[in-house]
């Protein structure tokens, strides 16, 4: 299979690696000179350093030639960059099914990538979302690693799963594609509280039943949005939550527990270097759940300690007391 990755982040790099033992695969970079350390050095120094790529890597230059030829199309940029980049593709003519890897709402519409992809290249478009507990580092690695493709299109999703799928990268097909566009969105809101939580010392009894309680609102969350509840049980809900919540290679968790020492969003994020996408998701996510009347006092504490300057220790308090509830609300 002709495959073009377009983003070469941290997760198009790897993705683009782990996919040229069986496909050939084009990975395009926005930036020029992160095309040519791919193509001179085989290594993205900037997103993935020391993480030495296929020679079988193609690296493509020009956009449109770049998509022009593939059969699919991945797209890893940011959720930012996902409705720019469906412009690019509708304004050269090129319509072919597509994934994406990113994860969250979009800015301001709150909106999950299919909703996105269905506004402008259309709804009959067979495309669909890759996600699950996946760290760019270890895929670039060629460690273990499992995810769900979730497609709008059975047949799609089930015979690209299986063309993608490896040994080393096992992809299990799903047709719930909202739920796990939620998962994986949300998932990295609980990341950032569970890194406060471990930023401010609170144990890990009070870990695992943040990440608990947050695996409670994350699928009332996706079932009021289309998700169906056992998406919730799997790769794109607990299995990424858990991940993201405890592994040190998580943004999202580094994002809280450097909030919980006191720094500013700002400073965060410039020391970061790359996209945490739990912070702009957590204003959508809290927005739109306030909208719909749905529960969600984990990713409300996140949105007053992002966005409304409540110290980290503060929103942590009232999330201890709150009232007692059964376990099931």
């Amino acid at each position: 299979m002709k495959l073009t990755v377009v983003g070469a982040g941290a997760w198009g790099s790897a993705l683009a690696g782990a996919f040229c033992d069986r496909h050939s695969v084009t990975l395009w970079a926005r930036e020029p000179e992160i095309r040519r350390a791919l193509r001179d050095r085989r290594e993205n120094p900037r997103f993935l350093p020391g993480q030495r790529l296929p020679e079988t890597l193609h690296v493509g230059d020009d956009f449109e030639t770049a998509v022009a030829g593939a059969e699919l199309l991945l797209i890893a940029t940011p959720i930012a960059g996902l409705r720019p980049t469906l412009r690019r593709l509708r304004d050269a003519h090129v319509l072919r099914p597509l994934l994406w890897a990113c994860k969250g709402l979009e800015a301001e519409t709150a909106k999950l990538p299919h909703q996105i992809v269905a506004e402008e290249l259309g709804a009959q478009l067979p495309c669909g979302a890759l996600s699950g507990p996946s760290f760019a580092e270890e895929v670039a690695r060629g460690l273990p690693t499992a995810v769900t493709l979730a497609a709008n299109d059975t047949a799609f999703g089930q015979r690209t799963a299986c063309a993608l799928h490896s040994p080393r990268f096992r992809i299990y097909a799903n047709e719930d594609l909202p739920g796990v566009e939620v998962g994986g969105a949300v998932k990295n809101i609980m990341a950032i509280a569970t890194g406060v939580c471990d930023g401010l010392g609170l144990g890990l009894n009070a870990r695992a039943a943040l990440i608990t309680r947050g695996l409670a609102e994350i699928a009332r969350f996706g079932v009021a949005l289309g998700g169906q509840t056992q998406t919730f049980m799997g790769l794109a809900g607990m299995g990424d939550l858990i991940l993201t919540c405890t592994g040190d290679l998580s943004r999202n968790r580094r994002v809280g527990l450097e909030l919980a020492a006191g720094k500013t969003l700002s400073q965060i994020l410039l020391d970061l270097g790359h996209v945490a996408e739990g912070v702009s998701t957590t204003r959508e996510v809290a927005r739109l759940a306030s909208q719909l009347a749905i529960e969600m006092p984990i990713t409300q504490a996140v949105d007053a300690i992002l966005y409304r300057d409540e110290p980290a220790l503060s929103a942590v308090d009232k999330l201890l007391n709150r009232d007692p509830k059964s376990e099931e609300s």
